[in-house]
């Protein structure tokens, strides 16, 4: 028989990422507490993982879901729109809306899929009317890129924090246009943030919608965790925020947060909400309990921020901004040496991963430390002390 073709690009394509150092696969871990995992027979400290707050396995949040299973079963079994959404689903939604300090909030299955939905409420807009452009940070996760392409929609890119080109380009609308601006709050890769008191100020003379994906930044940023805008006064600035609850609420599930008039437009036009199954009723309580947790111990936020400045203080790394987000990128340079600086790390007892592209910009392979509240300070002074002999290594450099 011959082998079809697509069996040798497979094969081509699998080859030539092995040459590149860009190959993956996955390893299965067994978690054994927030911040420990055993992988290949090992015990090992997590420093990869976003759970911020170590609330996996936060007693109150594990209690609340196990209460739930039996009286709201495992999956939801419908769409939201069909007979999916529940009492359970209504009462998470309501603590989102009053926790990000909203209208409304809608809630779905991954944050994924919220930006997804919330993209293609703000282009049926669009399409609505003098249609729509997408002006998005350059350094905005994948799912908000592949959201805007995937809508055939209008957009342009500004580079990372470059709100004088932003403000040029909403100058240079066309009438009639709705502009969308895009951004992270905190960005997954550097761990730098927006700077959105400046790109709210730019709505003092220009007409545009922003779009915040605080994914990294809720739960660590704003009084009860509500968010890095919070924080920095500028929330009613911010027209649409998408969230997760798999980081730092260590749950599952995203939302998408706004107005009344804007949730609508999710559960009208959002596909992305439309068209999927509900989150499982048991995962709404989860979200519900652990904004709970959030808002009554706010320590926890106060702690993995004092271990992020230590971390970035004492690896020499604190000029980004903020210098208290938990995630800490150490720039290796090549794949091959972060492959060989997080294999080191492995073999003294810590699990970093290496980030390599497409995810980050060829030369930007890096190891990305993530930090939690639940981590020990005995842990962090193992991590800069490791982190800094695999920097002296001539293979990390």
């Amino acid at each position: 028989m011959i082998s079809p073709d697509w069996i040798h690009a497979l094969q081509a394509a699998r080859e030539r990422r092995a040459i590149e150092k860009r190959d993956r696969a996955r390893t299965t871990v067994a978690p054994t507490s927030a911040v420990h995992v055993t992988r290949r027979g090992r015990p090992l400290i997590d420093f990869s993982s976003n759970n911020y707050l170590g609330l996996t396995h936060h007693p109150q949040i594990a209690t609340a879901m196990r209460a739930a299973i039996d009286r709201v079963g495992a999956g939801a079994g419908a769409a939201g729109l069909i007979s999916g959404h529940t009492v359970f689903h209504e009462r998470a939604e309501s603590a989102i809306a009053n926790w990000k300090g909203t209208a409304g909030a809608v809630l779905l299955p991954s944050g994924y899929q919220a930006n997804h939905a919330a993209v293609q409420a703000l282009a049926a807009i669009g399409r609505d009317t003098g249609g729509v452009r997408f002006l998005l940070d350059k350094l905005c996760h994948a799912s908000l890129i592949d959201a805007v392409r995937g809508s055939g929609a209008e957009y342009r890119v500004f580079p990372h924090n470059g709100v004088d080109k932003l403000s040029r380009l909403l100058a240079d609308r066309p009438a009639g246009q709705l502009q969308v601006v895009v951004t992270e709050s905190i960005f997954s890769m550097d761990g730098d943030a927006a700077d959105l008191r400046a790109i709210a100020s730019l709505k003092d003379s220009h007409d545009f919608l922003l779009l915040v994906d605080d994914a990294h930044g809720g739960g660590v940023y704003g009084e009860g965790g509500a968010g890095l805008a919070s924080e920095l006064g500028v929330a009613a600035a911010v027209d649409l925020t998408v969230t997760t609850f798999s980081k730092a609420a260590g749950v599952a599930g995203g939302a998408v947060c706004g107005s009344q008039e804007l949730c609508d437009a999710v559960i009208n036009h959002g596909r992305g909400y439309i068209y999927s199954t509900a989150v499982p009723a048991v995962i709404a309580v989860g979200v519900e309990a652990a904004i709970d947790v959030m808002r009554r111990e706010p320590d926890r936020a106060t702690r993995v921020r004092q271990l992020a400045r230590r971390v970035r203080d004492e690896l020499g790394i604190a000029g980004a901004s903020p210098i208290d987000s938990p995630i800490v990128p150490i720039l290796l340079g090549t794949e091959e040496s972060a492959l060989t600086a997080a294999a080191q790390l492995e073999s003294v007892g810590l699990l970093v991963v290496a980030v390599r592209p497409p995810t980050v910009p060829k030369g930007g392979s890096r190891l990305r430390v993530t930090l939690s509240s639940a981590h020990s300070d005995a842990e962090v002074r193992q991590l800069i002390d490791a982190v800094r002999a695999v920097r002296e290594r001539p293979s990390a450099t």
